[in-house]
Order: C-alpha cells, then sequence, then structure tokens
C-alpha cells in the first residue's frame, strides 16, 4: 500500500502540470497522468515512478517514510542564537529621497543619534552575545555621519572569531576617517545605484549624483567589486530600460542586481502610494529583466550577471539551506537570530517594523536595548510565522520553497487576516516561481548555463527538470 500522496500541483508552461511533495521533491506531467492520479487510477509504472522520487512511501517499508520526514524537517528553517544585529547610529541623513522607506530626519537634526546611554547599552548587549559569529548591519539615516559610532562597535566586536560588518551609505561624503573604517578587511559596502545617471539623480532628490559615481569609483577602484553591493530601487510605474540598468552595473563591475520595487515603507507610503500593491507589470519587467541577463550571460562567459533575488529563489528549491534570507524562511521567526537596535535604543524584530513605528502605522517595538525582548509582542508575531498551516499555501505547489512575512502584511494591509493569494508577497512569488519552473522545464542549454551559474555550479552540462511519462 502507498502513502504520502503528491497533493501540490500547478500548470505551468507548454501544458505540463508541476508536482511538488512536502519535501519539495518535483516532476512535471501531462495532463493524462494528473488526471490518473486525481481518479485512483495509477498504473503501476506510475507508482513506481512516484515511489522512486519520493513521492510515495510503500506502508511495509518504513525507512523511507522516516527519510521522507528528515527531508521535510531539511526544509524547515532552523535557527541558532542571536547573532546578527542591524545598527542605527543615527536617523540623521543629507538626502531626501521620495522613496526613503525609514522616514529619516535632515542631517542636521537634534536628538536622533546613539545617546552616550544608549552606546553604553549597545556595547553591553554585544559583549553578552554567546556567540563566536556576528554580523553588523550599520543602516541609517545615513550611518556615515557618525563614524565615531561605526568604529566604536567595530573595536567592541575584535573578540568574534569569524565578524562580517556592512555600511549601508549613500556615498555622498568620504573623508580620511571613513577610508580608515572601510579599510577593514571584515567590512562591506553596500549602496543604492538606481541605474544611469539620470534615472538616480531623479530619484535621489537632493543628491549630488556625479559625487556619488565618483565615490563609487573610488571605492571600486580602491577595494575591487567584491567589497561592494549595489542596488536599485525601481519606480514600477515608470522602470528605467533594463539594458541601461544592465550596462551600467557591468561597467562599475557589479554582476549582481537586486531589483527592488519601491517599498510601502517611510515616505514611499505618502509620496508613491501605488507602491502598496504590485500589479502583473512589475512581474513582467522582473521576468524581462531576467531573461535578457540570461542571454548576456550566454554571449560573454567571462562574467556571471544575475539578479539577485531571483537567484534567492532558485536555491530556495535546489539548496533550501543555502542561505539565511529572511523573506523565504520557513518557518520565519522574529527576534529570534537577528534583531534591529534603533536610534533611540528600540529593540525591533525587523528593519521594516521599524519602519512601521517611524510612520506610525503599527508600534512593534520589543523593548528597549538590554531588556528581556521576548515578551508579549515577541510571542504574538512568532505565533504567526509559519506558512505551515495557512489553508491556501497548504494547497499551493511553492509552499516547500516559500515563507512568510508577516511585516509586509501588516504594512500593507494593516493585518495579516487577509487570503494570502491576494497578498503582494504571494503574487509576487507565485510570478517568481512559474518563471523559474518554466525556465528549468524549457530544455534550453543557453538557460541551463545561467541556472547552474547561479546555483554556483560550473554550468557545463547542465540539465534540470525531471518528467513523468
Amino acid at each position: 500500500m502507498l502513502a504520502s500522496s503528491p497533493v501540490r500541483y500547478r500548470a505551468i508552461a507548454d501544458e505540463r502540470v508541476l508536482h511538488v511533495s512536502d519535501t519539495g521533491e518535483f516532476f512535471a506531467s501531462g495532463g493524462d497522468f494528473l488526471g490518473r492520479l486525481l481518479a485512483g487510477g495509477a498504473t503501476p509504472a506510475d507508482e513506481t515512478f512516484l515511489v522512486d522520487r519520493g513521492h510515495m512511501v510503500r506502508r511495509e517499508e518504513p525507512f523511507w517514510g522516516t527519510a521522507r520526514l528528515f527531508n521535510l524537517a531539511q526544509r524547515w528553517s532552523r535557527t541558532g542564537g542571536l547573532d546578527y544585529l542591524i545598527l542605527v547610529p543615527t536617523l540623521r541623513c543629507n538626502l531626501s529621497c521620495s522613496y526613503c522607506q525609514v522616514s529619516r530626519v535632515t542631517d542636521k537634526a537634534q536628538g536622533f543619534d546613539w545617546s552616550d546611554a544608549t552606546l553604553a547599552a549597545v556595547m553591553g548587549f554585544i559583549d553578552a552575545l554567546p556567540t563566536d559569529h556576528i554580523k553588523i548591519e550599520f543602516q541609517g539615516g545615513e550611518p556615515t555621519l557618525r563614524p565615531d559610532l561605526i568604529q566604536a562597535v567595530i573595536e567592541r566586536c575584535e573578540r568574534f572569531e569569524h565578524k562580517q560588518f556592512v555600511v549601508c551609505t549613500n556615498l555622498q561624503a568620504i573623508d580620511e576617517t571613513l577610508w580608515s573604517i572601510f579599510d577593514n578587511e571584515h567590512l562591506y559596502i553596500s549602496t543604492s545605484l538606481d541605474g544611469t545617471e539620470a534615472t538616480h539623480a531623479s530619484q535621489r532628490t537632493g543628491e549630488r549624483t556625479t559625487i556619488f559615481l565618483e565615490n563609487l569609483k573610488a571605492v571600486i577602484a580602491r577595494y575591487g567589486p567584491e567589497k561592494i553591493s549595489a542596488l536599485p530601487t525601481i519606480d514600477p510605474k515608470a522602470p528605467p530600460a533594463i539594458d541601461a540598468i544592465i550596462d551600467t552595473y557591468k561597467n562599475f563591475g557589479l554582476d549582481s542586481i537586486f531589483l527592488r520595487p519601491i517599498n510601502y515603507q517611510g515616505f514611499a507610503r505618502k509620496r508613491h502610494r501605488y507602491s502598496r500593491e504590485l500589479d502583473a507589470s512589475w512581474n513582467a519587467y522582473h521576468r524581462a529583466f531576467v531573461e535578457l541577463i540570461i542571454e548576456r550571460n550566454w554571449e560573454d562567459r567571462t562574467r556571471i550577471l544575475e539578479e539577485t533575488y531571483f537567484s534567492i529563489c532558485l536555491r530556495r528549491i535546489f539548496q533550501p539551506r543555502a542561505d539565511r534570507h529572511v523573506d523565504l524562511r520557513n518557518p520565519n521567526p522574529l527576534g529570534v537570530d537577528y534583531l534591529v537596535i534603533d536610534h533611540d535604543g528600540t529593540l525591533y524584530p525587523t528593519d521594516e517594523a521599524r519602519m512601521l513605528a517611524r510612520s506610525g502605522v503599527v508600534d512593534l517595538g520589543l523593548g528597549k536595548v538590554g531588556d528581556d525582548w521576548k515578551g508579549e509582542t515577541w510571542e504574538l508575531l512568532n505565533g504567526h510565522c509559519s506558512n505551515a498551516f495557512d489553508p491556501a499555501c497548504e494547497r499551493c505547489a511553492y509552499q516547500p520553497f516559500c515563507g512568510k512575512d508577516v511585516i509586509d502584511d501588516l504594512a500593507r494591509y494593516g493585518t495579516i487576516d487577509v487570503d494570502r493569494t491576494e497578498t503582494a508577497f504571494c503574487q509576487r512569488h507565485l510570478a517568481i516561481f512559474d518563471h523559474i519552473f518554466e525556465l528549468i522545464y524549457r530544455g534550453d542549454e543557453r538557460v541551463n548555463y545561467s541556472l547552474s551559474r547561479w546555483l554556483r555550479l560550473d554550468g557545463t552540462a547542465a540539465t534540470f527538470g525531471e518528467q513523468a511519462a
């Protein structure tokens, strides 16, 4: 007798049907195969195929049932101790970008930097972390307005055996103090590059774009592109030409392009109200972007370009434990292995939660640094951190690869009690995973080359996607 029949399926390109088990194993078939399964008329050959691929288990062979449970457990995210902090030493910024997610304050404002007491509490917090690994991301505002605080934190982290620091900066001004901080071998720089100079200048109001570009060139010349990450923020209503973005990044030696639509947070909630939802035009733009990168990679195999978020989703299918990208973890626990410490010492479960509080939408603060943050708010959020029991998700073929972001739902809808299929999160990821599986079963060596390289393989003789008879 057979058990664990696959129940998740979805129509994909070329009249194929994708079947996905709860452990993430998948294959494609024609409609006839699905019809036989649903009607209970699977042939012996069908059953053998399903058993061999792990979609069904013979009850008289309990070993394979145990193996299935192990594979299922491997799909679920497991978190360790707290080892990732997002620190906001100042909310002040020397720009006023229309799509600012944070609702920053001007660089002359008073009372929006860490006080001496907050700095001391942050240092004590770091000292108490029971780990030898630490990653710290400096956010803002513009954190480089307080290089002294950045340097103080870095020096305090000397005890950690493995450490990484990321400074998120607009690169508007770099002096000798900042250069000395950037020289740290454990430090990386993250910035925004929205496309061509004209596009960048039009979106980042108040910025001296020429100075930014010169500073970006100087940083890359000094350290190489490996130390730098950049992302373009895209206005879905007026996206720049895809070629122009790719060429700009390629000319700077940057191979990873993390397309980010304007986020419905901070100032963008007022200035770009339409960013609350992402319609089909955004999905079409993202799809065209990936397709063009695939063409570019085949034409010039000396460099591999990627759209970063597409690659993250791809790795969720084939390498579920390859990264900790929190948008797609399942379960996605909050305030467990990473925390945000704001400019006033308030702890938040995510950076987006900080933005919601700043915008006056909902206060998800967990207390002040040094407090016990695992209180009522923490428990309430983590009671809804998995897609495992959502009725819509349970029927979805992509559930094993997808995650849940309750903060995003709160930001857009003011509640988490929304039909999952109606959310921007769901619709965006359905489009991405549809595209991935279409590419997997396209049978094109040019496509397989990029998929392989995005999976960090060598790209030779790569084939993807099994099909049932």
